[in-house]
């Protein structure tokens, strides 16, 4: 009980201290770090420790990909290029549905993208769209993310899920987890969708969403101004280019790690998983982005979009960098050993894996550990409850899915990259993001059971 007080107390204290005293999540996440590890007994030393592996592995981990992101953005928005992906995209897709269009993208390219890559990559295009079908930014990062979140938990080949199947003993039968997590998946990203439509008719200022940096692609007489000042904008292949090839780089990939090799194990493989690593590819879309500079003084233009995206990326990167402090040092306390031995023995069926997920992923904010961790502990109690089946195993897979996904907030490096490249103080993203993730996850079991119910 001691344990889940403390974790109480130190979501408490970072909501009222970063949406109630509006102090930085920078500072407020490095001193949670810091007393909670206190807190539950961990030596000094091994807290500090944690803090400092903490921010220094996750910023390893996408620190880069984030850098390379924003200054794509940056080089896409300052050419026209987001304005021409935008009417593309409203083209094919047409306007009634603009929350739809894009959690569906979201769902596509979030299948080989790790979600906070995609985010990155995906922000501009977001904004774009929102602007030209003039409606809430809230509402269309909500659904963004909420299309990213859903693939990323639940179909392979992220590695969470993977990883899962793997300690579950189904790796070598991917294809049937692939083909009910895509349905539970669509369903979910489905339910953040609606979630996202609930900001819609929201004025984003009024919201608090801080929108003055994006006056420049707003909608209406500013949209028609930013195109004549650009005069002709660029083609859709151009415009495309620096998302599409890190995208389809990242598929290729993914589908040379594969554990059957479909691509064999020689070179080819190997340069297809070298250049499909997000950074590679994110390193590569920038290259593709350098024919959208003025052909006039080309040089001092990346330097300018450069330096504006570096400046742009820094408080992301601090704040990402302190979740993943946060997590870290919540990892190293007994809370994790706590949750998993106090829930494991329930007896609740496909409820069981979910509800361990769920409080893991709340407790230490990652998907990956959360599914990682839920699928090793729950392995061995399988066959009691009647999950040891092929199918039962799948669905086993995805109901710690659904768990993964039940919540993201202050401890996940998610919640912070789609809170600050929306622009949205955090109580904005705790109402939105936040409780699109428990919906979700809602969503996701109740899914799974339905399924259980036919299948089993």
């Amino acid at each position: 009980m001691l344990y889940t007080l403390i974790l109480v107390a130190l979501v408490a204290f970072i909501v009222v201290a970063t949406s109630g005293l509006r102090l930085h999540p920078f500072l407020v996440l490095l001193f949670a770090a810091l007393v909670g590890g206190l807190a539950y007994g961990v030596p000094a030393a091994e807290v500090v420790a944690a803090i400092g592996q903490g921010f220094g592995n996750i910023l390893g981990s996408i620190g880069l990909v984030i850098v390379f992101g924003t200054i794509i953005g940056v080089i896409l928005e300052k050419s026209g290029a987001a304005l021409t992906m935008a009417d593309t995209l409203i083209r094919l897709l047409g306007q009634r549905f603009p929350t739809l269009t894009m959690s569906l993208i979201g769902y596509l390219v979030s299948i080989p993208v790790f979600c906070d890559s995609a985010y990155v990559i995906l922000n501009s295009l977001k904004n774009a769209v929102a602007a030209r079908m003039q409606v809430s930014v809230t509402a269309m990062s909500v659904a963004l993310a909420t299309g990213l979140y859903a693939t990323h938990t639940f179909v392979p080949p992220t590695p969470g899920p993977i990883a899962a199947a793997g300690n579950l003993g189904i790796g070598s039968n991917l294809g049937l987890v692939i083909l009910l997590g895509a349905i539970v998946a669509l369903v979910t990203a489905l339910a953040g969708m609606l979630w996202a439509n609930r900001f819609l008719g929201r004025d984003d200022a009024e919201a608090g969403l801080l929108t003055e940096d994006a006056d420049h692609i707003g909608a209406g007489d500013a949209f028609a101004a930013f195109r004549e000042k650009h005069g002709a904008l660029p083609g859709p292949l151009a415009a495309f280019a620096p998302i599409g090839l890190p995208i389809a780089l990242i598929c290729l990939g993914s589908l040379a790690a594969f554990p059957s090799q479909p691509l064999g194990s020689g070179s080819l493989s190997a340069t297809l998983q070298f250049m499909g690593d997000p950074l590679v590819a994110l390193a590569l879309g920038l290259v593709a982005a350098f024919p959208l500079l003025p052909r006039t003084n080309r040089r001092d233009a990346l330097q300018d979009r450069v330096t504006q995206g570096i400046e742009a990326a820094a408080p992301i990167l601090m704040i990402t960098g302190a979740g993943g402090a946060f997590g870290a040092v919540l990892k190293a306390t007994p809370l994790a050993d706590f949750i998993g031995d106090t829930l494991s023995a329930l007896g609740i069926g496909i409820f069981m894996p979910f509800i361990v997920a769920a409080a893991l992923k709340t407790a230490q904010g990652s998907s990956t550990v959360a599914l990682v961790a839920t699928s090793a502990l729950v392995a061995p109690l399988l066959g009691d409850i009647g999950l040891d089946s092929d199918m039962g195993l799948a669905l086993c897979v995805l109901a710690i899915g659904a768990g993964a996904m039940t919540v993201s907030h202050a401890n996940d490096s998610f919640f912070w990259v789609v809170s600050q490249f929306s622009r949205m103080p955090v109580a904005l993203a705790y109402r939105s993001m936040t409780i699109a993730t428990l919906i979700q996850g809602i969503t996701g079991i109740v899914t799974v059971w339905l399924m259980s119910l036919v299948l089993l």
